[in-house]
């Protein structure tokens, strides 16, 4: 008896339907990443950074505004939607060293946000943070998706068949990439540079 051969899933193939199936299935390890986005956001919020470390969070912000002053709407949603695309891209795939990658990525930017957001509280007030939560409703999302791919991405050297498993999960999580991901984070750089460049 012939055993029908399974044909290879085309990267086009029903992408969008196939990309959000993966991201489903990875859920739970995107639960894993935005517990501790969450958790970290708090200890920058609640803790007080040593100065050492206030130091550099502020130099790079400061750095950050210098690079941006004086661009366009357009070169504003250019500079954000890569600086997003970058940082969401590499999260997701130096997931393969066992996710550390990943998860350090998500340390890192949740401490920064707590921060940054305590800061603005103390100068601007409490009301200040319902102004930040457009920037973040389909950035954050989108980042965290990444970072949760990228954690179950680590995830195949525990896998028996370990090159199958690499292969499968890094093929499916550029898909949900390509059509899920990408398209947030053009929508949330349309909207963050709007508010920005508009509203500031």
């Amino acid at each position: 008896m012939v055993k029908k051969i399974k044909k290879q899933e085309s990267f086009f193939e029903e992408g969008p339907t196939s990309g959000w199936e993966y991201i489903k299935e990875s859920r739970s390890f995107i639960y894993i990443v935005s517990a501790i986005f969450i958790f970290f956001i708090l200890v920058g919020y609640f803790l007080p950074a040593p100065d050492f470390i206030e130091k550099v969070i502020l130099e790079f912000i400061e750095n950050l505004l210098i690079a941006t002053e004086g661009f366009s709407w357009s070169e504003l949603l250019t500079f954000i939607f890569f600086n997003n695309l970058q940082s969401s891209f590499f999260g997701m795939i130096f997931g393969l060293a066992f996710g550390i990658f990943s998860v350090i990525t998500v340390v890192v930017n949740g401490y920064l946000l707590g921060f940054v957001s305590a800061k603005m509280v103390d100068t601007q007030g409490i009301t200040i943070l319902w102004r930040l939560l457009p920037h973040g409703i389909f950035e954050l999302p989108a980042v965290l998706i990444s970072m949760g791919l990228g954690l179950k991405l680590g995830t195949f050297i525990f896998k028996k068949n370990k090159i199958m498993s690499l292969k499968e999960f890094s093929f499916k999580s550029l898909k949900a990439f390509f059509f899920i991901i990408i398209p947030l984070l053009i929508i949330a750089a349309l909207i963050e540079s709007t508010l920005i460049f508009f509203f500031s």
